[in-house]
């Protein structure tokens, strides 16, 4: 009776807002459940649209919506895995030291439970780890762009999710975990994500093999202002990445992303820097590359170092991902063999490793226990501080700890992604055929990134344009069932057929699918160099004027060469 008056009395003195009721219990703590909701949103931006953006962006034009479907369909894959079994297998119940038991995470009974750390339900838990898992896939993808079989990426995804990131998140983020019984210090995914995605992209593109020469050889971006947009995403979404970390809306996590924001900082300036006194020109790109490599740097430690700290990261996950990217890239066979379109190793496998040991080195032991929270905080600290307070046995065995953590992750993804890869191929191409790589985007969805003029309908390959539709920046129009069909009311003469036709504009101009004058009052093509058509690409080849009378005339009897055939007008615009 004496408890329940007191009770009472607590509640009678609480804003109502914070008396516990049957939807908000006692152990749910508002603010830190509203804060990881957030930082939870904060990731998924980083994925859709910020990498979406970011990949579609930054490769060449034929590839752009490939490269962002491939993140897209991941983040939904991975979702649907992750409630079905994958969180359980990464924070369930352990069923080896380094795996837990799969289960779901679908009933309202096990996600309005407490979480296994925080005080926020488990269904706050599960979507917070769940937008980690998709984006770990995502940067995978980057390895992978350009080439590969959407179908087998398709496979790919669920099952490297189930095999080796759920092993990786266990060991190092599940307490009952191997590594995280060693007392490893990762704050918020230097291993599990980035050294993870780092080696797995690797091996993945190892197996896949490369992109065309051609591409290989020049690969520009298509749009460098889209590139910032979602590069500003990614970095801003980091505070939600490494502010989540701590699971609570804490000094620490404070902490963590101002870390996030100075190291990323210096990090960029620093390959600026870089750029200029070797290159004699800062690149926006490599701008990119240097944000990315910071904050793929402080992550494991965001939370546990000093400021000061957060700038030595900087300076060197700014200028040793430089060095081995530009330098070290060009002298390793290895390195040069294996097709890495957006330097997923350099960015996420160096720059987590950097981070991941730099770690071992200047975690703070109080900022260790305002993380971990644990009896036992003592025993997280870095060399640098062990050697000041005259521990250096508690140092070195840290350092092992993080070293030990670093070759597992790096050796199962070497391991487990070669496997995968393997069973894939055995079922269907880990990569596109010739034909659809030099077609691109129209090969492999049946549709473009870009229309440059007509009402955006683009023209199959090597069949019949529609009207009013655009092939590149060569506009192909016909009438089905025209004498002129793929042509602009013209046929083609002494044409040499030299295989599949390339597909696309500007990108495929060396190929000699697509040579074009352009009239500079109307910007339009007003004489075709090489031709194309019938599904193949023609060298050497003249445009003439038919001798038949065009389909595409005025109504008054009148050819117009060079005409552009309206779907919905009698007659035809003449190109001026």
């Amino acid at each position: 009776f004496y408890i329940d008056i007191k009770q009472s009395m607590e509640q009678a003195m609480l804003p109502p807002n914070l008396v516990p009721d049957e939807a908000n219990p006692e152990w749910l703590n508002k603010g830190d459940n509203a804060w990881q909701l957030s930082a939870a949103a904060f990731v998924g931006l980083q994925t859709i649209p910020g990498l979406v953006i970011l990949y579609g962006s930054l490769v060449k034009k034929k590839w752009a919506v490939n490269s962002a479907f491939m993140a897209l369909y991941a983040f939904a894959a991975v979702m649907v895995c992750w409630v079905g079994w994958g969180y359980r297998m990464s924070f369930g119940d352990k069923m080896l030291p380094f795996w837990g038991r799969p289960g779901t995470s679908l009933d309202e009974d096990f996600l309005l439970r407490k979480a296994f750390l925080g005080n926020f339900p488990n269904a706050t838990m599960v979507f917070f780890q769940g937008v980690f898992a998709c984006i770990t896939l995502v940067l995978v993808a980057g390895s992978l762009l350009g080439r590969m079989n959407f179908l087998a990426w398709a496979m790919f995804v669920p099952l490297w999710l189930t095999f080796s990131y759920t092993v990786g998140a266990f060991s190092v983020w599940c307490p009952d975990g191997w590594l995280a019984k060693l007392g490893i210090i990762d704050f918020s995914g230097g291993y599990v994500i980035h050294v993870s995605a780092g080696f797995a992209g690797i091996t993945a593109s190892f197996w896949v093999g490369p992109r065309l020469d051609k591409d290989r050889e020049k690969f520009p971006p298509n749009n460098i202002i889209l590139t910032l947009a979602g590069a500003g995403l990614l970095w801003m979404g980091w505070s939600g990445f490494n502010g989540g970390g701590p699971f609570a809306a804490s000094i620490d996590a404070s902490l963590a992303v101002l870390n996030t924001h100075v190291c990323t900082s210096v990090s960029l300036l620093m390959w600026l820097l870089l750029d200029c006194i070797f290159f004699g020109k800062p690149s926006v790109i490599g701008a990119v590359q240097g944000m990315i490599t910071g904050l793929v740097c402080i992550t494991p430690a965001a939370g546990v170092v000093q400021g000061w700290a957060a700038v030595i990261m900087g300076v060197v996950s700014g200028s040793i991902p430089w060095y081995t990217m530009m330098v070290l890239h060009k002298r390793l066979a290895f390195l040069t063999h294996v097709d890495d379109p957006m330097a997923i190793f350099h960015t996420h496998a160096v720059a987590g490793s950097l981070g991941g040991i730099l770690t071992g080195i200047l975690a703070v032991p109080k900022l260790c226990r305002l993380f971990f929270m644990v009896p036992d905080w003592e025993r997280y600290t870095g060399l640098a501080y062990a050697l000041q307070n005259n521990h250096a046995s508690a140092g070195f065995r840290q350092l092992g700890v993080q070293a030990a953590g670093l070759l597992f992750i790096a050796g199962l993804n070497v391991v487990v992604t070669s496997a995968i890869c393997w069973l894939v191929g055995l079922l269907v191409p880990l990569r596109m055929s010739e034909d659809k790589l030099y077609v691109g985007d129209y090969a492999a969805h049946g549709e473009e990134g870009f229309a440059l003029w007509g009402e955006g309908e683009a023209a199959a390959a090597g069949g019949v344009a529609r009207s009013g539709s655009s092939v590149g920046l060569g506009s192909t129009y016909s009438k089905p069932g025209s004498p002129y069909e793929n042509y602009v009311s013209r046929s083609f003469e002494n044409s040499k057929d030299v295989g599949p036709a390339a597909y696309g504009g500007k990108d495929n101009q060396e190929d000699q699918s697509y040579v074009y004058s352009f009239n500079p009052k109307s910007g339009l093509p007003v004489e075709f160099v090489a031709g194309y058509g019938g599904g193949r690409r023609y060298e050497n080849s003249m445009a003439t004027v038919s001798e038949e009378k065009s389909p595409y005339d005025d109504g008054q009897g009148r050819r117009y060469t060079n005409s552009l055939y309206d779907a919905d007008a009698s007659r035809s615009v003449q190109m001026v």
